[in-house]
């Protein structure tokens, strides 16, 4: 049977490009964004292209109730989830302490608290299956508190890392198996308008990497691999001072 993979905030970005990279390797996907015309686009393209099925619904993640019901009706129509990749995140952000509270709380709450529902969602399909595969996008910024715009964005990213850890310590030794995505600097429409970021790779690289990574099932990835590994570890002693110049 055809395996199925969910990937929420499908609608651009690295969703989109790691639901092309699913694709190729023969997937049914299940995808959901607050873009509908944007995913009956890349619904049609990937049917067209693979001759897999694609189904598509309208999620924002900020609507909890109906993070939960787009899950639910998604296993309703399509049998069984194999995979659930929690994705949908903003890149929004400002220093702490210049009036900009309503920006770092909707960063927070989306990132983090939408994730919450998210996992909740799929885990909850994955209990009643017995099995399943979670995998939670992070960030690089979550390993280490980070400065001005990015300090609300990696708190958020570290508390989605934390929760997915904890889920992963409840199903260990079981067919429940869950991954934590740490990525470094990808270009995507996100970002597009900002400054060259330190070893970043353009989307379709860094999507193709991320499938590679989620294919494995491993419970940590760093993506792309090299650098971001051996700084993942540097990044953990090193005085903030220097941890301040990959922002």
């Amino acid at each position: 049977m055809t395996k199925t993979i969910l990937i929420t905030g499908a609608s651009s970005g690295i969703g989109a490009g790691m639901a092309r990279e699913f694709a190729k390797k023969g997937y049914n996907l299940a995808v959901c964004a607050r873009r509908l015309e944007r995913l009956d686009a890349l619904k049609q393209e990937l049917e067209t292209q693979f001759g897999i099925q694609v189904t598509t619904k309208v999620l924002d993640v900020t609507n909890y109730n109906q993070v939960f019901e787009v899950f639910q009706s998604f296993r309703q129509e399509l049998g069984h989830i194999d995979r659930v990749i929690v994705n949908a995140g903003i890149g929004d952000g400002r220093r702490i302490g210049t009036g900009h509270f309503d920006i770092n709380r909707a960063t927070v709450e989306t990132n983090f608290i939408s994730a919450l529902a998210q996992c909740e969602a799929a885990v909850e399909i994955f209990r009643a299956q017995k099995t399943g595969h979670l995998v939670v996008i992070s960030s690089m910024s979550a390993i280490r508190g980070m400065p001005k715009h990015l300090t609300a964005y990696g708190a958020s990213k570290a508390g989605i890392a934390a929760l997915a850890e904890g889920i992963r310590a409840e199903f260990l030794n079981t067919a429940i198996k869950v991954t934590t995505i740490f990525p470094g600097y990808i270009r995507t429409e996100i970002n597009e308008g900002a400054k060259k970021l330190p070893f970043e790779v353009d989307e379709k690289t860094g999507s193709r990497l991320l499938a590679a990574e989620i294919e494995k099932e491993p419970v940590k990835a760093y993506v792309p691999k090299w650098p971001w590994f051996p700084i993942s570890f540097a990044m953990k002693v090193l005085p903030l001072k220097l941890v301040n110049k990959l922002s």
